[in-house]
């Protein structure tokens, strides 16, 4: 049974957001007519926001025009001093800046493809992303910077190359490129099943669909009295996901509101009194974040009045957690909203509005507008509600495949471009509920972390004979990462040694927190294979 979400009616917005069915890579699917076809399309109408606030730090602020004319400078640097031309990949190996997002734009504007690096990534994991997509150069920040050995590759520094370029062609024109809306213009990194990341590639339709299904949902927000001021979200999240990068610094310059970026790590004091002082409206968190606001205590100290949504995303969260936080943060009573979705959808594929989770708590809710949703058999037939299977998906959304892994795209998008999640849920009343995630995933903070990854790189280790790699519960994480541990004959590893040997070679949220070492082989099946619900840490 197929499960979409209704167009909009008539008493909704009109032609802006009218659907059309139409082929996308040979399936047919319900898109938006009237939509733009290249990202530098949404760049030349953002100068008419002219000197609104684009991107606001604690320490600097950007306009909308301040930005295009850096983009238009750095665009030209990055064609002229660097050759970069249509289809090259701009890596960015950064924590959250404004130079971020001014890469981000000048590169897709020119055609090129954004490769946004794990800024939690070893000097290891970085060496692979770089022989994986070949970059032509690489925008990184000096922490960064000084793990990547690769002198083919020009490495520019955030604080230094890229606000000197952004400067040096003042009379540049805004960049453009003739680009195919189903072109790549972005690849982000998920953990692989197989221990090497793959790398997501979006499309510019992809990040254009999500443009306009969020510009979808604030006119029919303005429709239903919502205030038509344009929003101020806080940007707490990684510009190497697409809770950051997709579903908030794009949007926000197609639609006029503002970018409000708290960067280090995050501190509930800190990001506080930047929404009290920044006046933030909306703010989307992952549940660790939750977590600590709830554990912070009273906030009555904080002016927290212009927040008016709250959502959560990239991790499950509990009911309980949901009714804390409601009881926490005056703006989650009214306004908490839960989804689901993947780095191969770009954007949620599902929601859940208060009034869903009010009804049926643990809900991810119903499929957003231009998505279909089956829950599948083994087989790959559909199932009907309330029987359980994997979770598919199609839409404008889905990406185009995994980067140079035909293979892995195969057995990821199927027949009719429909998405196999991997995850497994059912449709209850028309709304999606998850029981369980990829098989062995495990979600630490808000990061997936897939064993096999951290396996491979713990048996290199000359004392380790064989080991198994899971989650276990944490309080504040959601999960955190154990490994159990067999030595080799006549060795004694410890857990500080191969913490320290870990660390060395993994981004730190991968890097296991739990150890058990022992002597005694792993329990296998008849087939040879570990049995993972046999191995206790």
């Amino acid at each position: 049974m197929v499960h979409s979400a209704p167009a909009p009616g008539p008493t909704g917005p009109g032609e802006a957001f009218e659907l059309v069915d139409e082929e996308v890579l040979g399936a047919r699917m319900p898109v938006f007519r009237n939509r733009r076809k290249a990202l530098h399309e949404v760049l030349a109408d953002s100068v008419r926001h002219g000197e609104h606030d684009y991107i606001v730090t604690a320490d600097e602020r950007l306009t909308f025009a301040g930005h295009a004319a850096l983009v238009a400078s750095l665009a030209e640097a990055l064609r002229t001093d660097y050759g970069v031309r249509k289809g090259d990949r701009v890596a960015v190996a950064a924590a959250n800046s404004p130079e971020w997002i001014v890469t981000f734009w000048a590169a897709v504007s020119i055609g090129a493809v954004v490769v946004g690096f794990n800024a939690w990534w070893s000097r290891r994991e970085l060496a692979y992303g770089m022989g994986h997509v070949r970059p032509a150069v690489v925008i990184a920040d000096a922490k960064r910077a000084a793990l990547i050995d690769d002198p083919r590759v020009p490495v520019l520094t955030v604080e230094e190359d890229v606000p000197s370029l952004a400067r040096k062609y003042q009379e540049a024109a805004l960049p453009s490129c003739d680009v195919d809306e189903d072109d790549p213009a972005v690849i982000l990194y998920t953990s692989g099943t197989s221990g090497l990341p793959k790398g997501a590639v979006h499309s510019h339709r992809n990040l254009l669909a999500v443009i306009d299904f969020l510009g979808l949902n604030n006119a029919l927000a303005q429709a239903a009295g919502a205030p038509a001021a344009p929003r101020r979200h806080l940007l707490a999240l990684p510009l190497f996901h697409i809770a950051g990068l997709h579903n908030l610094a794009v949007p926000q310059l197609a639609c006029g509101g503002t970018v409000v970026m708290h960067r280090g790590a995050f501190d509930v004091d800190r990001v506080l009194r930047l929404i009290e002082q920044e006046r933030v409206t909306n703010w989307g968190a992952v549940p660790t974040m939750a977590t600590r606001l709830v554990e912070h205590g009273d906030l009555s100290g904080y002016d927290l009045s212009s927040l008016t949504a709250f959502s959560l995303a990239s991790a499950p969260s509990s009911p309980a957690l949901k009714d804390r936080l409601r009881e926490t943060l005056p703006a989650a009573r009214q306004a908490l909203v839960d989804s689901y979705g993947l780095t191969e959808t770009s954007t949620a594929v599902a929601a859940a509005s208060p009034a869903d989770l009010a009804e049926s708590p643990g809900t991810l809710g119903r499929p957003v507008t231009t998505v279909s949703l089956e829950i599948r058999d083994p087989s790959g037939a559909p199932l009907p509600e309330g029987e359980e299977g994997e979770v598919c998906v199609r839409s404008a959304f889905n990406m185009l495949g995994y980067w140079e892994d035909p293979q892995a795209t195969a057995a990821t998008i199927k027949a009719g471009r429909w998405l196999h999640t991997g995850d497994i849920g059912r449709i209850d009343d028309g709304r999606l509920r998850l029981t369980s995630r990829r098989s062995d995933l495990i979600l630490r903070g808000g990061e997936n972390v897939y064993p096999a990854e951290v396996e491979n790189v713990l048996t290199e280790h000359p004392d380790v004979h064989e080991c198994i790699v899971l989650g276990a519960p944490h309080p504040d994480l959601g999960q955190e990462v154990g490994a159990v541990v067999v030595a080799r004959a006549g060795t004694a590893p410890t857990e500080q040694e191969l913490t320290a040997y870990a660390r060395e070679q993994l981004a730190y949220y991968k890097v296991p927190s739990r150890w058990r070492i022992t002597g005694d082989a792993l329990p296998r099946g008849a087939s040879g294979k570990v049995v993972r619900r046999d191995v206790g840490l």
